[in-house]
């Protein structure tokens, strides 16, 4: 019997989703103690459920501000996967941290997910006085799936003018949703991505093969770069998605923005999730030293 992509997505989600969003034990930062509460913010594609992460020293102004986007194919609907990214960030970055907790596929497919990404970091750039955070000082990344939002998000801003981030945090993201991933090559021989489910994730998360070539789905199809935010993309050597993360921060170091371009050897995709540990720290920590800079500069 043949399913669905939308059937395979919900298995997916049902019978593997608890062991993909798993996190390496000695990753957790379980050092860290973390000062969270639940924030509810209302989009024009239904409500979103975010979790804040708040630095532990709290005197003075308003802390600056990062939304973060967890990945999962866009079916995985689990943002606590994040969290020692998160905790780590607001400690060491000194910034208020917003993980968000989007609407997944197949239940909701594109543009939600982007519709909901944007518009919450959009209320996260208005809304600081109310949240106890500087809205001025913002800065938006994301994990494999979530980077991609990210790359969406900042398109958005840049095109309706609402918000600048200062940084845009590009983690192992799928950059092109066009090309088969057979043809996305891994430098080893069983990497965590198949291309199976590469497939599985793309036909539930936008179904339609004629919108994967939007801007929005795939970033590397856009011709028109200038403008966005400073980036900091991060590859694995090993990722079927490396080469063509490696691809667009050529693409945007080419259209004039400042990129940081950091590719990790010998590590696969999420390695910044499941290890190996040393990589997967020292990712971490780029990542909250360039968003400390950024966000204080």
């Amino acid at each position: 019997m043949l399913f669905s992509p939308r059937i395979k997505a919900r298995g997916i989600q049902l019978l593997l989703g608890r062991v993909m969003s798993r996190v390496h034990e000695d990753l957790q930062f379980t050092d860290i103690p973390a000062v969270t509460e639940t924030l509810r913010v209302e989009t024009g594609a239904g409500p979103v459920t975010c979790t804040v992460y708040r630095p532990s020293d709290t005197a003075g102004d308003p802390a600056p501000v990062y939304v973060n986007f967890h990945g999962g194919g866009f079916v995985i609907a689990r943002p606590e996967q994040d969290d020692h990214i998160c905790r780590y960030i607001a400690a060491t970055a000194g910034c208020v941290v917003i993980n968000v907790d989007y609407a997944v596929a197949p239940q909701r497919q594109f543009p939600v997910p982007v519709d909901q990404a944007y518009d919450v970091t959009a209320w996260v750039a208005e809304n600081g006085a109310a949240g106890g955070w500087d809205g001025s000082r913002l800065a938006v990344g994301g994990h494999s799936a979530g980077a991609n939002l990210t790359a969406a998000v900042c398109r958005l801003a840049r095109e309706r003018g609402t918000f600048s981030p200062r940084l845009q945090i590009l983690d192992s993201g799928p950059f092109d949703q066009v090309a088969d991933p057979a043809t996305k090559r891994s430098l080893i021989a069983k990497p965590l991505l198949t291309p199976q489910l590469m497939r599985i994730f793309t036909a539930a998360y936008v179904p339609d093969p004629a919108d994967r070539a939007q801007p929005l789905v795939s970033p590397s199809f856009a011709d028109d770069l200038a403008g966005l935010p400073p980036a900091l993309v991060v590859t694995a050597e090993n990722d079927r998605l490396r080469d063509e993360g490696d691809a667009y921060a050529k693409a945007l170091e080419a259209a004039g923005v400042p990129v940081i371009h950091r590719t990790f050897e010998g590590v696969d995709h999420y390695f910044t999730h499941t290890g190996p540990v040393p990589a997967g720290k020292e990712a971490i920590d780029l990542m909250a030293t360039t968003l400390r800079t950024a966000l204080n500069d």
